[in-house]
């Protein structure tokens, strides 16, 4: 299968347009001693097993590994065996180096690990995006108009009056003759949401900013899904849950799923 059928795939086995976003911060999980990785393992494992049913994919985020050094590696790749394959799995790594160095980070991500997709930043042009998209197999989320506040400073500002996310829109356009070329687009951003589907046509969007940001959960999935297919990413709110017990995670996870499916249910009637 290609990209865009592995993902569809996943969203359709799960009936879920959900990621789980595997930000794994020992900072907020409850305990009364500081934790080792060992620890942060058996939570992220504690996790997986209570939202599997719920969701279509995972994102680990590289940072919160790869802060341990070796044994967070290691905690990655065991992270990435517990979940297998009946999942998309998404490196949030945001890779933006050109040349021979995004090839090799294009071989960490795909061959090494075995994700199915990456978010990429695309500042360094082109020559950072191809090759993560050589493979029709797998393929690449770009930050487009991302969530936090500090984007603007960035990300609306115009060149021929054109604002830059909307130019990083139509690059990955071009780009993407594979058809594993999709957007990053933060829930915070809603106002934009509408215009950017329309400019992005049926890519895939990752849409991260729901929960912990207050982004519009309504607005994501169903402009999201309008013409092409979203993942709505919840990362915090899902995580760390009520009393962080493997029900409270379940339920919310639960919540989520069903309140997506809801939304679509009633955009499509």
């Amino acid at each position: 299968m290609n990209f865009i059928e592995t993902l569809n795939q996943a969203v359709e086995n799960h009936q879920s347009h959900l990621s789980v976003g595997l930000d794994i911060d020992s900072d907020r999980i409850d305990s009364k001693s500081v934790l080792d990785v060992s620890e942060l393992a058996d939570y992220t494992r504690k996790v997986i097993d209570a939202t599997r049913e719920f969701a279509a994919a995972y994102k680990p985020n590289m940072a919160f590994f790869e802060r341990w050094g070796s044994a967070g590696i290691r905690w990655l790749e065991e992270t990435i065996e517990y979940i297998g394959d009946e999942h998309f799995l998404i490196c949030d790594g945001k890779r933006g180096d050109i040349g021979n160095s995004a090839r090799q980070y294009a071989k960490s991500v795909f061959v090494h690990y075995g994700f199915d997709a990456v978010t990429v930043s695309p500042y360094m042009g082109s020559d950072a995006i191809i090759p993560f998209l050589e493979e029709p197999k797998k393929g690449a989320f770009v930050l487009c108009l991302t969530s936090n506040e500090s984007a603007a400073e960035l990300q609306l500002q115009k060149i021929d009056g054109i604002p830059l996310y909307e130019s990083v829109i139509e690059l990955c356009q071009r780009l993407n003759s594979n058809a594993n070329c999709g957007l990053v687009v933060g829930a915070t951003q809603e106002s934009k949401l509408a215009s950017i589907r329309e400019k992005a046509g049926d890519m895939p969007i990752l849409i991260p900013g729901v929960g912990a940001q207050g982004g519009d959960l309504e607005a994501s999935v169903r402009v999201g899904n309008s013409d092409g297919v979203a993942l709505i990413n919840v990362s915090r709110s899902i995580l760390f849950a009520g009393d962080q017990s493997s029900k409270a995670i379940s339920v919310k996870a639960r919540e989520y799923n069903n309140r997506m499916n809801e939304i679509l249910e009633i955009n499509s009637g």
